[in-house]
């Protein structure tokens, strides 16, 4: 079945894989590259690919990243302070997006944060200095024990964001969220690929636009995207095909404005981000014979600005099974954290001397955060 074509199915019931049973609505579960043992599960393979990749170099890139991060004035690229700690609760969604980067689905029962890595996280969270817990999946609220870690956090003053694909809102088992985040101050981040019906269900399947939709009314309902600062509510987009992100200012104003007129709907906030040439976006790519396209795209788009500001250098990324990265992005390519010193790169073993010292890897799929205005968990960069 093909992604731009794939259709809902009925609510199922699937495990989560240490008991609990879960209400799941969502694509057939079929379409995610582990459920079809597709090479490019792989990271060596996606590597293979990326690296195979003939692109024109610019006046001021290589194609080789970190040839340009040297020829920018950063020799080695290393932290600047750790203000965000970043949680990958899982890999199951209610969803199979077609540019997502972590091959989330239905199928991904296994592959669920428990109870132990959590409290590791948690004591971790204690020491890191962070003021704020990003959690994301998968489709994270999927957890069991996604509202235990929140209240956790909440208790000890972290802002909390919450990064949501807004149709597992309309299940019956979560649709008590929206108020129960408001109550918590908790940020809620949503992905939305565009403010029209056919871009949205193009990238994310049919019935995702008016489940959306749905879903934000019911957080509007419960005070976000009204202005309120303790309960924002942010929109992301990725651009559906091969082009880069658009001017994110521009880009806000445009959306508040179609969604307020034409289904009375409200957010704070857009963020803008590239897609990754990594997992199912590079699966696309090479379905349409655009990898080269679209990398030489990313390339000639460098911009030396954005490198202070990248995620990386701000964010710790812990996932599922408490290894520790440098981004999500480095995580789903298995790219663990290069420690001095240190074992092994787990959360239980977390220190923020050792994280302050050691060397952020970078490979070719960093130039998606590095072009034009930049691309990160925060949107824009420059």
């Amino acid at each position: 079945m093909s992604l731009d074509t794939q259709e809902f199915i009925a609510l199922e019931l699937l495990s989560t894989g240490d008991g609990a049973l879960i209400e799941v609505e969502g694509p057939r579960a079929t379409t995610s590259m582990h459920h079809r043992r597709a090479p490019l599960t792989s990271p060596d393979e996606q590597f293979l690919i990326l690296n195979a990749a003939t692109v024109r170099s610019g006046p001021t890139t290589s194609g080789i990243f970190d040839r340009d991060l040297e020829a920018s004035g950063w020799p080695v690229l290393q932290p600047a302070g750790l203000d965000i700690f970043q949680i990958n609760l899982g890999k199951l969604c209610n969803m199979t997006c077609r540019h997502c980067h972590v091959d989330s689905g239905p199928d991904r029962i296994d592959e669920n944060m428990d109870l132990g890595t959590i409290e590791a996280c948690l004591r971790a969270i204690d020491v890191s200095g962070a003021h704020t817990v990003d959690l994301t999946g998968g489709a994270p609220e999927l957890n069991p024990h996604f509202e235990y870690l929140v209240d956790e956090c909440v208790q000890r003053g972290k802002h909390v964001m919450d990064r949501c694909n807004l149709t597992i809102l309309t299940t019956r088992r979560y649709q008590h969220l929206p108020q129960w985040f408001a109550e918590r101050n908790v940020e809620v981040i949503c992905s939305l690929p565009h403010y029209r019906k056919l871009g949205t269900d193009a990238q994310r399947g049919k019935g995702t636009y008016d489940k959306s939709l749905r879903a934000l009314r019911l957080l509007n309902e419960a005070g976000y995207g009204q202005g309120d600062p303790t309960r924002p509510l942010t929109l992301v987009t990725n651009p559906v095909g091969a082009y880069l992100a658009g001017n994110q200012a521009s880009l806000e104003a445009e959306w508040k404005e179609a969604l307020a007129k034409n289904h009375d709907v409200y957010f704070d906030r857009l963020l803008a981000l590239n897609n990754m040439p990594m997992s199912r976006y590079l699966e696309w790519l090479m379905e349409k014979g655009m990898v080269e396209e679209y990398l030489e795209k990313l390339v000639q788009a460098f911009n030396p600005g954005t490198i202070a500001g990248l995620m990386c250098r701000n964010t710790l990324s812990v996932s599922w099974d408490g290894y520790l990265y440098d981004c999500d992005f480095n995580q789903q390519l298995d790219m663990k954290m290069d420690l001095p010193g240190a074992a092994r790169p787990r959360v239980q073993d977390f220190s923020l001397g050792i994280w302050q010292q050691h060397v952020i890897r970078t490979e070719r799929h960093c130039y998606g955060c590095t072009a034009g205005a930049g691309s990160g968990c925060g949107g824009a960069i420059t």
